[in-house]
């Protein structure tokens, strides 16, 4: 990354700079489609802390990054190509040279003055893509690229496009009729037409039968240029933004010096100065910055009295940081390092021979070839090969013992490479981790954590909470665990206002049990165990939005045992079946949601003519307000418990660490715990005043894993 930047800068020369990014969450397609790009596998945890580390690179040149949530980098490059066009008359006339891997972005190109800039054979090797060169390779223009991937699909993205067409019948279908529209059209109005071009009847055929896929997959290849960004030109500009001097760190920090010693600084100084320049931002900029972010989803008033005083408790808990104790860890990578090899010797013992165990095709070839073990159920990758990802190998457990142990493998290693060997680089001198929180880095609202990743850390296995046992409380202080109790479901009693729910929580019940006691019709002291399990999935399989299907998956019973438990549910519980109902009213007759603070989420799929496109859209519709007033409540609690804190004087004592869900995670000077704690809870308590009441569970302890329940 760093390499191809440098090579950018110094073979294109650019006055602006801007970078754009994928983010995690799933995206508008993801909402029409829930297979698109389900074949691709999951991101190596170590390779997602790098992608987020390559913004530092870009950090220190002083070059912006775009992104979006809901929408992928494509669609924001796409965005900004359209808004520059949409500048004034100087700024309107830039040749854009959009520098990428992805030749989705041919679809961008125009004329001489969009260009695609990408490399052919690795990193000295580059291919510039204007229209005519587009032509060269396709046998037609830009306009058309996202026709082709209609006809002819797209693995890499799981786009289906019309089965049995393939590269050559997608071009001379192109070549010979344009759009697929028109294709359409001509196929309607004279099949002969097509006969005429020797099109063979079978192809007539398959396109007769396919031709709502053939839409849809145009559909999701279309880059959309709407992403809800604002671009800057000026922001963008390059040699006002440079600053050799953090470059020169960042590159000696990942220990790039020959990199480093090949840049050139003249070629990106400021001549008519003398000097680089670094961008300073005043407070009232970065508040500008921060108000663009959540423009059109965040009410003025929630961005007044929660964002903006929130951005400030966020600096100040990046600033602190979290301990860790680095002896343990150390101590922990050693035994865990065992284990691996022990596992590994296991592994080689069952497959009789030695062999990379992390490699997938290494790995496919010993189950599936050597061993022979199969299930008809287990899913192949896009290459036809036999897929290697846990949830796949979980289908063959009770088939041969070196699954189990394979599992055990690949779920240790990952443990061992994202946390355990990596959390002691990242801490400073004081031995203190500081992760960098992302105020609009979700679509739900919730605060999402990089560099690293803090809140993935698993908290139900031993393993993962032998990790949270490495976060330790400073000397004098104490961590102090704050965890609102089942607050979705709590969200859903107070949106929905329905009166069974609602008594439930007031009488502080158990809710599964008491759900069990309904959809099962049996009194409380009746309710099994195995009744509790049950209501607790059905419980947040409604607000999730789970259909039949789902929900019949997942309690492990018939549909229509599934349908009778679905049925009896809402019954029961009409409030929230009337709630349901309201909201996917509202987001189809508005487009988006609403949480009870008014924080939108946009659904521009929930009217699609597609059926399963608008199914989804409508699934996750249904638990947007939820989720996002849970978001909006905990935000509200950080910034409640802040300010009261400051007013009795003991904030500098009492230090809020991490976020993680629906939990806050505090380092409190030990005798301020009993000041401290009562305020903490009446500030998550009461964020919002109603019948539903809200609670927090307290844990106190030394460190993350070892807490006990602290009692005020």
């Amino acid at each position: 990354f760093a390499a191809f930047l440098l090579k950018i800068l110094r073979e294109l020369k650019p006055d602006y700079i801007a970078a754009c990014y994928d983010l995690p969450e799933p995206t508008f397609r993801h909402a029409a489609y829930e297979k698109y790009k389900a074949k691709r596998p999951k991101m190596d945890e170590s390779l997602a802390f790098q992608i987020n580390r390559s913004r530092d690179i870009l950090s220190a040149f002083g070059i912006p990054v775009y992104d979006s949530p809901g929408f992928e980098a494509d669609d924001v490059l796409g965005t900004i190509v359209e808004q520059i066009s949409c500048q004034p008359q100087a700024a309107s006339q830039l040749k854009i040279i959009i520098a990428s891997g992805d030749l989705d972005t041919l679809q961008l190109v125009k004329d001489d003055d969009v260009v695609v800039y990408t490399l052919s054979k690795g990193i000295n090797e580059a291919v510039v893509y204007n229209e005519k060169k587009v032509k060269e390779r396709f046998g037609f223009g830009p306009e058309m690229v996202t026709d082709y991937k209609a006809l002819k699909g797209d693995p890499s993205d799981n786009i289906i496009g019309v089965p049995g067409i393939g590269d050559k019948t997608a071009k001379e279908l192109i070549i010979n009729f344009g759009h697929i529209e028109d294709l359409y059209k001509k196929l309607k109005k004279d099949k002969k037409e097509l006969e005429k071009k020797n099109i063979k009847p079978r192809i007539i055929k398959i396109l007769e039968e396919n031709e709502e896929e053939a839409e849809f997959s145009k559909s999701l290849a279309e880059i959309n240029k709407s992403a809800p960004i604002k671009f800057s030109v000026d922001e963008s500009a390059l040699k006002k933004n440079f600053d050799i001097e953090k470059v020169k760190q960042i590159f000696l920090e990942f220990g790039f010096k020959s990199l480093f010693e090949r840049l050139e600084p003249k070629d990106f100084k400021d001549e008519s100065s003398g000097a680089t320049e670094s961008l300073k931002e005043s407070p009232l900029d970065k508040e500008k910055e921060l108000f663009e972010k959540f423009r059109g989803e965040v009410p003025e008033k929630l961005f007044y009295e929660i964002e903006l005083p929130l951005s400030k408790i966020l600096s100040e808990m990046q600033e602190r940081g979290i301990l860790i104790d680095v002896k343990y860890l150390n101590k922990l990578s050693g035994e865990h390092h065992k284990k691996l090899k022990d596992l590994e010797k296991k592994i080689w013992s069952f497959a009789g021979e030695e062999f990379n165990i992390s490699s997938p095709q290494q790995l496919g070839k010993i189950i599936f070839e050597k061993l022979k073990l199969n299930n008809k159920k287990i899913k192949k990758t896009s290459t036809g090969a036999y897929s290697t990802n846990i949830s796949e190998l979980a289908k063959l457990k009770d088939i041969h013992p070196i699954i189990n142990e394979i599992i055990s493998h690949r779920e240790l290693s990952k443990l061992v490479s994202t946390y355990i060997d990596t959390l002691p680089g990242l801490a400073d001198k004081g031995g203190r981790i500081h992760t960098t929180f992302n105020q609009a880095g979700t679509v739900t609202g919730r605060i999402s954590s990089q560099n690293p990743n803090l809140q993935n850390i698993p908290v139900r296995t031993n393993l993962g909470k032998g990790v949270r046992r490495a976060f330790v409380a400073g000397k004098g202080f104490k961590l102090a665990a704050f965890d609102y109790s089942q607050i979705e479901l709590r969200v859903a009693a107070i949106l929905s206002k329905d009166k069974k729910l609602g008594e439930v929580f007031k009488k502080d019940e158990d809710v599964h049990s008491a759900v069990a006691c309904e959809v099962f019709n049996v009194s409380l002291d009746k309710v099994t165990e195995e009744m509790r399990r049950r209501a607790k999935i059905i419980n947040f399989g409604i607000i999730y939005g789970m259909g039949i299907n789902a929900l019949s998956k997942n309690l492990g019973c018939a549909r229509e045992e599934a349908q009778m438990f679905y049925d009896e549910y809402f019954n029961d519980f009409n409030g929230v079946a009337d709630y349901i109902e309201r909201v996917k009213n509202f987001a189809r007759e508005r487009g988006y949601t609403e949480t009870l603070f008014g924080r939108k989420r946009f659904f521009p799929e929930i009217n699609s003519r597609f059926d399963y496109v608008r199914k989804e859209a409508e699934r996750m519709a249904t638990n947007a307000p939820i989720q996002g007033t849970a978001a909006d409540f905990i935000k509200l609690a950080m910034v409640r418990a802040d300010k009261i804190l400051a007013e009795n004087k003991i904030k500098d004592r009492t230090f809020l660490l991490l976020q993680i869900h629906d939990e806050l995670l505090y380092e409190i000077e030990e005798k301020t715990l009993n000041e401290a704690v009562p305020i903490i809870k009446e500030a998550m308590e009461g964020v919002y005043e109603n019948e539903v009441p809200l609670k927090v569970k307290i844990l106190t302890g030394e460190n993350w894993r070892d807490m006990v329940e602290f009692k005020i």
